[in-house]
């Protein structure tokens, strides 16, 4: 029986640079992954697949549909369903692989509008295209490279106390700790904040500790050096997930930035992943509504033919 080809991209996102921010997979499964009269792609075959890329994330694309704004009008909005897989399982949400599946549809003419609508299992996420910097200048405008905007949730998040306490000693041995919180979600990450930059730089995780800790994963943030064009730098561990260091979490974001806008009294701030790729990521906290904004450059470095 002859193979079905289906196009992917390999796209670094959060960077201007290749091999910088974080790498997700992106493969448009175009009708489903059965228009041609072949077999529905499972999820095993999904998980399989993002084995097989060993990035750490993996978005399948299926087409569902523009959103037009009525009846005669040009297509505003496209539409497809998403999903996200770590190399060793589903992920409920992943801002980085959702903006990096915008960046390869927009670059790539597969799209013919500067917004797309994704339908995931945890709701409705939008993505577009903004021309320049998050502060452009008219003169930024007209140049050719462009960052995706992705639309989330604000996901609150409460103290821990005593008896919540993260048993994590030689992970933040040497550490200051100022606060321990958790995000209340689905997926529940942690967040530790810590005094200084330096100190987020100078965690050295415990795999072993963090493996056993609840939640999807482990954040260790703190206020970014004075005089830096950052408001706060963090790094993500979820080993959990196959993820033993993310390069650049998007998702827990929509945790940290209403928490350090708190208490920076910032609505628009800059953060910085310290990870050995780095990457930076521009937010705008928007309280009333209950929304982050978070903007970002992406590359794509890599394209191919996935057979099934």
């Amino acid at each position: 029986m002859p193979k079905r080809a289906f196009r992917y991209a390999v796209v670094d996102a959060f960077t201007d640079e290749p091999f910088k921010g974080n790498s997700a997979a992106v493969c448009l499964l175009e009708d489903g992954g059965a228009g041609d009269g072949g077999e529905p792609l499972d999820e095993r075959w999904m998980q399989a697949v993002a084995a097989e890329f060993n990035t750490p994330i993996t978005a399948f694309l299926v087409r569902s549909g523009p959103s037009d704004a009525g009846a005669g009008a040009a297509v505003v909005t496209a539409q497809f369903r998403i999903r996200w897989f770590t190399p060793v399982r589903e992920s409920e949400l992943c801002g980085h692989g959702t903006l990096a599946a915008a960046h390869y549809l927009i670059a790539s003419g597969l799209v013919e509008c500067d917004a797309i609508e994704f339908l995931a299992k945890s709701g409705r996420l939008t993505a577009k295209k903004v021309l320049g910097s998050k502060n452009a200048t008219p003169a930024q405008h007209t140049c050719s490279k462009f960052m995706i905007e992705l639309d989330f949730p604000v996901i609150p998040v409460v103290k821990c106390n005593s008896a919540e306490m993260l048993p994590i000693p030689e992970t933040l041995s040497g550490v200051s700790v100022i606060n321990e919180l958790q995000a209340v979600s689905a997926f529940s990450d942690f967040i530790v904040e810590v005094s200084s930059c330096d100190e987020v730089d100078n965690v050295r995780p415990n795999i072993a500790e963090l493996v056993q800790c609840p939640g999807r994963g482990i954040a260790i943030t703190g206020p970014a050096r004075e005089g830096s064009s950052y408001d706060f730098v963090t790094r993500f561990f979820a080993p959990k997930y196959g993820i033993n260091e993310d390069p650049v979490c998007a998702s827990v974001h929509c945790s940290l930035a209403p928490y350090w806008g708190k208490k920076l009294g910032k609505q628009n701030m800059t953060a910085f992943m310290a990870s050995p790729r780095s990457g930076t990521l521009y937010l705008q906290w928007d309280e009333e509504a209950h929304r982050v904004r978070i903007r970002g450059e992406a590359v794509t470095v890599m394209l191919g033919s996935l057979l099934a």
